[in-house]
């Protein structure tokens, strides 16, 4: 099985560049972040054509936004909220060999690290915090399910381009790293993505519109991830980020794809 995460930025405005992805990569799930779509106006058809036939949405005008696109029937899905906000940002399934996916958009958290100054900062962490403690009272490490999305995130020193220019900088911060760690720990989830590629070597799935040539610069940060549980982990067969998407025309996202492949 394949599954890919994407943070789309738009799936009206970019449902072209996404049917590339399912045509060139033919993964069986894609999960999409950032839709900006009300339900009734997201773009099933072209999607559809293609046997993505099995679709879960959690969507909204202007903002936000989860979707996932399937080519395995769907036996369940939900939609859950946080921090009592209907914002859209988590989608989950359960697929018939059980496996349960959620794909997740974490908030932005603003510019401003700081959540006594900055509100979007303070929703971020309660947001992570929220989640962290809900995996073990509702969900068993024993369970396979794979996490997917956009976590705004950068926890490592090199999935950011400078770790000591970045320190201060909202998806780096040290309170937002232990955040994440500690959601991941909540479970044992196993980063599928850096089971593959050291934690030494530089790993990046965003770069700024601000840069001229965001190739040349390459100042990038890894801000989405897959993860999945113990018993996944053996089943992990390879990982891709699809650096050559933050170039596809005519307009491209500022996230790039992801995917993992695993037996089941």
């Amino acid at each position: 099985m394949r599954i890919a995460t994407w943070n789309i930025n738009s799936v009206r405005l970019r449902v072209d560049l996404v049917t590339r992805l399912l045509d060139e990569a033919a993964p069986d799930l894609l999960c999409l972040q950032e839709t900006k779509c009300e339900d009734g106006k997201f773009p099933r058809e072209p999607f559809i054509e293609r046997g993505y036939t099995h679709i879960a949405l959690s969507g909204m005008r202007t903002y936000h936004g989860v979707a996932i696109l399937s080519r395995l029937p769907l036996e369940a899905s939900e939609i859950r909220h946080w921090c009592g906000k209907e914002d859209c940002r988590h989608v989950l399934v359960r697929l018939p060999n059980g496996v349960e996916v959620h794909n997740v958009y974490v908030p932005a958290g603003g510019d401003i690290p700081d959540p006594e100054a900055n509100e979007k900062f303070r929703h971020k962490l309660a947001f992570v915090g929220e989640m962290t403690a809900w995996w073990p009272d509702v969900r068993r490490a024993e369970q396979p399910m794979i996490l997917v999305g956009d976590l705004n995130i950068a926890p490592l020193e090199n999935d950011v381009w400078s770790h000591r220019q970045l320190l201060d900088v909202v998806s780096h911060t040290p309170v937002e790293v232990e955040k994440l760690t500690a959601m991941q720990a909540s479970l044992g989830w196993v980063d599928a993505v850096r089971h593959f590629v050291p934690a030494d070597q530089k790993l990046y799935t965003w770069w700024s519109y601000r840069a001229r040539d965001w190739a040349a610069s390459d100042r990038g940060r890894r801000l989405d991830h897959i993860w999945v549980t113990p018993p996944l982990a053996p089943a992990l067969q390879g990982a891709r980020v699809l650096r050559e998407a933050r170039g596809w025309l005519p307009k491209p996202s500022d996230h790039v794809p992801v995917l993992v492949d695993l037996d089941l």
